[in-house]
């Protein structure tokens, strides 16, 4: 726990200094953005936890696999949501994972910005902290119409669209944008159902000890564990009574 935490942090000191400056972006092979933030943040990172923990695996977002027989892999995300850092929003966030296998154990969503920190790990409460207020605990509702929706774009559920307005068509309001810090924002009872596609390991790893520990639940669109070898269809509810009433709706 404080290697992630010495991650979060290494990679905050990093970022806060770029954001809403003149930084470049260039396109990756699957023309998604990224930015020197994003890769000398995840630099910092990888010191920080070869210096910490030299016996584990490495992956991250920018670049790549170290150590791939490591048994304990950490999972790195330097800034999910590059749209929205390169536009200035504070919608973004760090993610640290630690993977036991293709089981997450620890994770750790941080928004180096506002200063708002999820730590989840398996077997213990989500513990947040922040300057703007919220609570841990995702909130009762067991009623998809009265829920709230969040995905991050239409744009990421290509051919899946029509099967997410299925359940779109059932809740009581969508909202768009967020990528991780949506999923903050469910464990503290904001938000109850996130649905979205394409989310590589170094997108999820991190949600899931967060948002189990506030009370809720990820899955792939079957409902069951996602697995790093998945699709990259990702659940989250709130409250777990709604995870059938999704899949259905998906189904």
């Amino acid at each position: 726990m404080a290697a992630a935490v010495a991650a979060a942090d290494a990679a905050g000191r990093v970022i806060r200094p770029f954001f809403r400056g003149s930084v470049a972006a260039d396109l990756k092979a699957d023309q998604s953005p990224v930015t020197i933030a994003d890769r000398s943040a995840e630099q910092a990172m990888r010191a920080e936890l070869n210096r910490l923990c030299p016996e584990c695996g490495i992956l991250g977002e920018e670049f790549g696999l170290e150590r791939p027989e490591a048994r304990l892999r950490w999972v790195l995300d330097p800034i999910d949501g590059t749209r929205a850092f390169i536009t200035g929003r504070p919608t973004f966030g760090t993610l640290v994972a630690l993977l036991d296998g293709d089981s997450p154990v620890v994770g750790i969503i941080d928004q180096p910005v506002t200063g708002e920190r999820w730590v989840g790990a398996v077997g213990r409460p989500t513990q947040f902290a922040g300057p703007l207020g919220g609570q841990v605990g995702t909130r009762a509702c067991a009623d998809l119409a009265h829920a709230e929706l969040s995905c991050t774009s239409p744009e990421m559920l290509g051919d899946d669209l029509p099967r997410w307005q299925k359940v779109a068509a059932l809740v009581r309001r969508n909202y768009w944008g967020g990528d991780c810090y949506a999923y903050g924002l469910l464990a503290l009872g904001q938000i109850d159902v996130i649905v979205e596609c394409d989310l590589k390991p170094w997108d999820w790893a991190a949600l899931l000890p967060v948002i189990h520990g506030a009370g809720g639940l990820v899955t792939d669109w079957q409902g069951n564990p996602p697995r790093t070898d998945g699709d990259g269809r990702i659940i989250a509810v709130g409250d777990p009574a709604l995870l059938p009433h999704v899949v259905r709706a998906l189904g």
